[in-house]
């Protein structure tokens, strides 16, 4: 089965070749890593190593907000382990390598036994670690035969994957009993973790990590943007975050509805993917609405009554702070969502669309507490005014947020302490426990 997935995989990256290639060409993306997505292990990695490795993968910005505190508190419990952290995308790897070190981080190989073996050979981890739905065949596979342990952290099947993964479940099945620990989400993620192929036994609940993001660490434009907000009359300020195409259009025209009732009023849209952010500029270019990109902001021109094009990497978390007002993108678009959790952490008020399937048990949380509101592209500018007027209201649904995200928390301290748990049973009793501090 192995064999023949490899050689599916393998022919299916060759006829995609074009396809990769315009990727690189039109938007710069997947231009960077190459070698160690082949299986070549960077130097940076191959230092004489202080003690065992675990080595933990993280697919994106989300998953490496999500595994920090487990990194943090797992070299609290062993410190003379060695944590390393893959990523598949280009921002997750440009988190991770400022959170955990660039000599700690690497992309994911490919998917195939050339590329894989390689790092399981060089790094000979006793812990393999997998975020949210990582189930690779041939990483799995390979783990196990080099005597790794394996878990899958912060798990979870989504609504649009499930269908996919019953279909293929007697395929899927033999792959997922490669993992000795699925740590799901939430009882309904547990459920169709088993219902896919997971043996129940090594199946539990352990709960959301993204609901223990710590809050970031006060980046330059934090001070630049409170400084210029506290020069000019501003307000109200809207946080649009995460934002996909055909989002901006329809946000444009709220605020075109707020600024006409608040002259000082702030948009900071931040557009989800880089490659979106110069055909989001054109789009404001031509609405004649004033605005300013952030990689080009003239600290000396006012931004009130205008557009924060924030057309950078990493900073939107830190411009929260300053909402009164947020929406969380991907959710107007049947897309299935974006994390709400990064505005909840500071206590504002919410606003997300219809499809946020994504993170259905996120938002079914924040609904029963009646903490965010759910809106269409027709409700849109009538739920913006109508939270803009009443301050009362609004700072309400901001605190109902911020008490969710206290009432979740928890799930760092249950997953350090089963994969201490999967650590004891496959690594030698003495080199995990000689290491715990009490």
């Amino acid at each position: 089965m192995y064999s023949l997935y490899s050689l599916l995989l393998f022919l299916a990256l060759i006829v995609s070749t074009p396809w990769w290639l315009l990727q690189m060409l039109r938007h710069g993306k997947y231009r960077t890593g190459w070698g160690e997505r082949l299986g070549r292990v960077p130097q940076r990695l191959l230092r004489d190593p202080v003690g065992p490795t675990i080595w933990i993968h993280a697919v994106s910005v989300g998953e490496v907000l999500a595994i920090s505190r487990v990194v943090e508190e797992l070299k609290a419990q062993l410190p003379a382990w060695r944590i390393v952290v893959s990523t598949t995308t280009d921002t997750g790897q440009k988190l991770a390598r400022q959170r955990f070190g660039e000599s700690n981080v690497f992309y994911l190989p490919l998917d195939l036994p050339f590329a894989v073996r390689p790092f399981l050979q060089a790094l000979s981890p006793k812990l393999l670690v997998l975020a949210e739905s990582e189930f690779w065949p041939n990483l799995l596979h390979w783990a196990r035969l080099s005597q790794a342990a394996v878990a899958v952290v912060n798990a979870r099947v989504s609504d649009r994957s499930l269908p996919g993964y019953l279909r293929f479940r007697k395929l899927l099945q033999p792959v997922m009993q490669n993992v000795g620990l699925f740590l799901a989400q939430s009882d309904e993620d547990a459920r169709r973790l088993v219902q896919i192929g997971a043996s129940a036994d090594r199946v539990h609940m352990s709960g959301n990590l993204k609901f223990e993001v710590k809050l970031p660490a006060k980046s330059d434009i934090v001070g630049q943007f409170g400084g210029t907000i506290g020069r000019e009359e501003i307000g109200p300020v809207i946080v649009a975050g995460s934002t996909l195409e055909g989002e901006d259009a329809m946000l444009l025209e709220v605020f075109r509805s707020v600024v006409a009732e608040y002259p000082g009023a702030l948009l900071v849209l931040a557009p989800r993917h880089p490659e979106r952010f110069s055909a989001v500029a054109g789009l404001l270019a031509s609405s004649g609405l004033r605005f300013q990109r952030r990689s080009q902001w003239d600290y000396s021109k006012p931004i009130a009554g205008g557009i924060f094009l924030l057309d950078t990497i990493g900073e939107l978390v830190g411009l929260y702070e300053f909402a009164d007002l947020t929406f969380v993108g991907g959710s107007l678009v049947p897309r299935g969502g974006h994390n709400v959790l990064e505005a909840a952490q500071f206590g504002k008020a919410i606003l997300v669309g219809p499809h946020t399937e994504n993170f259905r048990d996120v938002i079914d949380i924040f609904r029963r507490a009646d903490a965010l509101r759910v809106v269409t592209p027709q409700s849109l500018t009538p739920a913006v005014l109508q939270l803009l007027e009443n301050h009362d209201e609004r700072a309400a649904l901001g605190q109902r947020a911020f008490e969710v995200m206290r009432s979740q928390q928890g799930a760092t301290e249950r997953t350090v302490h089963a994969m201490l748990g999967l650590l004891q049973e496959h690594a030698p009793a003495a080199a995990v426990s000689s290491e715990r501090r009490a």
